[in-house]
């Protein structure tokens, strides 16, 4: 019979591998408690008409990449690929847009997008995302930049670099797409087959376009700080001030314009070198008309989504793992049968007591007991057997350095003695 295997595009995140996702996990919670960002936590799938509404029909993302069923009531439903949309509409479905603002969001979740798999990309992953409503002023796009750069440095990360743009709002935009479609139309027939298409829906998509032809020509394209409005160019002039202001170093790159419809205004990415060609670890940006496209108010809104296995990659690239503890603290060895049962015992009281303890379950001997135990990465073993029952007195052994102790069999002493 064939072993059944994972999906295509998926990962196993295995034993050894989890702790260092806790520890990013730890590290973006505390990062966005201390900017009084709260959690939110949506459902892994929605309607469809949310993301052809809110993403945006014409994106590769809605058009190409989701995966989407019919219901048993023959409604159309997709698995999330992203999360600002489905934020958005529980934002307007909860009425949290009616409480005090700027409302604080952010999420640790997986999506869904059916992707060539390749490095730093899979058909899911993992995220971390902010959301900020309320605020349309300049400070507001300054602290979700700020957040992530705050995490970046909480890890330890150098060698990340972050690139700003604006896109312009519904006033100038439609200045700015006429110079791109005047510009795009010349190379028309050259243009691979999905940028044509974008070419008259949406010309903005072209110089998001990894084509090596697309790509070529959007280098010399119109760029979007040539065509703002004083408002949006005033708003991206007291961006830059914040940044400068508060010591976060940037790129003016007027080729970030981010792959979604839903963005207005400040676009940002922070990429990372040394993953390669998937260098993007977190963008974001200003979508101020989305609440108001699914039907609910105008409300102003900014955030980024964070990939975390983009992340972890950086995080190994520079040598920055942490050295993260094992789960077990003490392994107790019992040799006997009326050992076991006390064993059984102590470790159940232990653990009550917060120690992470492992005793043996499988009626191993003693030195395959000792080599699990090194395995498990025990801090200590207790060996106990007849006489250190009767003695009430056992030895504890520190598996790191060696030494060799007597110990009392009582919780109390155990604790005492392996405290650090």
């Amino acid at each position: 019979m064939n072993r059944i295997q994972k999906p295509k595009g998926t990962l196993d995140i295995l034993p050894e591998d989890i702790g260092l996702w806790q520890y990013i996990e730890n590290a973006v919670r505390e990062t966005a408690r201390v900017n009084g960002f709260s959690e939110i936590r949506m459902p892994t799938f929605e309607a469809t008409e949310l993301f052809c509404r809110g993403v945006g029909d014409t994106t590769d993302v809605v058009g190409k990449e989701m995966y989407t069923f019919i219901d048993k009531d023959g409604s159309s439903l997709s698995l999330r690929p992203e999360g600002t949309a489905g934020v958005a509409r529980s934002v307007i479905e909860n009425g949290l847009y009616a409480g005090a603002m700027p409302l604080k969001l952010y999420y640790l979740s997986n999506f869904f997008r059916r992707e060539k798999p390749q490095a730093g990309r899979s058909r899911e992953f993992w995220q971390f995302g902010t959301e900020l409503y309320g605020s349309s002023l300049p400070e507001a796009d300054a602290q979700v930049i700020m957040l992530a750069d705050s995490l970046f440095k909480k890890l330890g990360l150098k060698k990340v670099t972050l690139r700003i743009n604006s896109i312009g709002c519904p006033e100038c935009r439609p200045s700015f797409r006429r110079a791109l479609l005047d510009y795009f139309s010349q190379y028309e027939s050259e243009l691979c087959d999905t940028c044509r298409e974008r070419l008259q829906k949406n010309p903005l998509r072209v110089l998001d376009c990894k084509s090596p032809i697309c790509s070529g020509y959007a280098k010399n394209a119109p760029k979007t700080l040539e065509h703002l409005c004083g408002n949006c160019n005033d708003h991206f002039e007291k961006l830059k001030k914040l940044l400068d202001d508060c010591g976060i170093e940037y790129i003016v790159d007027p080729a970030i314009v981010r792959g979604l419809d839903y963005y207005t205004g400040t676009v940002f990415e922070f990429t990372v070198d040394s993953i390669g060609a998937q260098s993007t670890v977190c963008g974001g940006g200003r979508y101020d008309g989305l609440l108001s496209s699914i039907g609910g108010p105008e409300l102003p809104a900014v955030g980024f989504g964070m990939g975390i296995t983009r992340l972890i990659q950086a995080l190994k690239d520079e040598n920055l793992v942490p050295e993260l503890k094992s789960g077990c603290d003490i392994y107790i060895a019992p040799l006997g049968e009326s050992a076991n049962g006390f064993a059984f015992k102590l470790a159940k009281q232990l653990r009550d007591e917060g120690i992470a303890a492992e005793t043996d379950i499988c009626k191993r001997s003693l030195k395959a007991q000792m080599k699990y135990a090194d395995k498990s990465g025990a801090d200590y073993v207790l060996v106990v057997g007849d006489n250190e029952i009767a003695e009430g007195v056992a030895e504890l052994r520190d598996m790191r350095s060696g030494e060799r102790v007597k110990v009392a069999l009582s919780k109390e002493a155990i604790i005492e003695k392996t405290a650090k």
